[in-house]
């Protein structure tokens, strides 16, 4: 097993992995079939999955289980197999990053309840950490090294995740997706992310954005979450662009050249771990890669450079939103 914190104690840029459900898709996954139950039935193509980015450089592959909690999988009437899916899940990663030839990071994909919490929702925060805790036992089984905590929007429910992972013996990350004017939907800006994480007890190893609305958004939230000495690594894994519609099928229009200069950007702006979401292929990586460790920190960039080299952005702040721009100032 491979230790993330070991990895990110050598200073040096780490490289998580793309995309699992946009790929999947590619290889024959059917909309609307759960990503999970592929452990079950095609494990060879999720460890070529995972296979395909270790070999573009990753550092750290996510498992196939950001919808493996009992919550999620009750949309498919596999809610009573969450912790076999969860370690199935770690098991294929783990047999590809153990071949690797050298430190590669199996992190645990927890995603969202899919539910709202109390008083919104029928969820409580107690109840949710109960659900990842079972998500959690099955990838901690399976071998996963770190609970990568992912695309949250709420902080109610990345705490629940948190605790979970700190009550099953996991290490810990988490990101939000802030997709809503600079924030998540439930609110949350970068900043207060940042101000969030140090109010628990262990720490996580890293925070930071993934998913949300493009490349150029994504690095905004970055440099929001590194104004100010934020004592922790940051993590950034960009959509490859911005998605549309090609008849039926959903194509990203990030080419590989934008996630290079991305990635970049990412590094300038004071992330310790790039990597891409949603769209973001084989070939997107090995150019993330490629940046991260050919590319020379530069001077932090301004709005203007970051729209300059990856386009508009596509939910800027609201400049009623507080006054002014949100990136300079201490809001939460």
């Amino acid at each position: 097993m491979t230790s993330l914190a070991t990895l990110l104690a050598s200073g040096k840029p780490l490289v998580a992995d793309g995309a699992t459900g946009t790929n999947l898709f590619e290889m024959g996954l059917v909309a609307g079939e759960a990503p999970e139950i592929w452990n079950i039935d095609e494990p060879d193509r999720i460890k070529a999955l995972h296979q395909g980015f270790v070999d573009a450089g990753a550092d750290i592959i996510l498992t196939n289980s950001f919808g493996g909690n009992r919550r999620r999988l009750m949309l498919h009437n596999m809610q009573d197999r969450a912790r076999e899916i969860n370690k199935l899940a770690a098991s294929h990663a783990r047999s590809v990053a153990d071949k690797a030839g050298r430190p590669v990071v199996v992190a645990g994909s927890v995603g969202p309840t899919g539910d709202l919490f109390a008083p919104l929702g029928p969820l409580t925060e107690e109840e949710a950490v109960e659900v990842f805790v079972d998500q959690m036992l099955g990838l901690k089984e399976g071998g996963a090294d770190v609970a990568w905590i992912e695309t949250m929007s709420s902080i109610e429910e990345i705490r629940a995740a948190a605790h979970a992972a700190i009550k099953v013996g996991l290490l810990y990350t988490f990101t939000a997706s802030f997709d809503t004017a600079g924030r998540t939907m439930m609110g949350i800006t970068p900043e207060g992310l940042v101000e969030f994480a140090s109010t628990l007890d262990p720490k996580p190893l890293a925070i930071g954005a993934n998913c949300g609305v493009g490349a150029s958004d994504l690095v905004m939230s970055i440099l929001g979450m590194t104004a100010k000495e934020a004592g922790i690594p940051i993590i950034a894994k960009a959509n490859a662009g911005i998605p549309h519609f090609v008849g039926d099928v959903i194509h990203y229009s990030g080419t590989p050249e934008l996630m290079s200069d991305y990635a970049c950007l990412a590094v300038d702006s004071g992330a310790a771990i790039i990597g891409g979401c949603c769209g973001t292929s084989f070939k997107h990586l090995a150019s993330i890669s490629k940046a991260v460790h050919s590319h020379a920190k530069a001077a932090r960039p301004d709005e203007a450079s970051v729209i300059e080299k990856l386009g508009p952005l596509q939910a800027p702040p609201s400049k009623n939103d507080g006054g002014g721009e949100r990136r300079g100032r201490r809001r939460h």
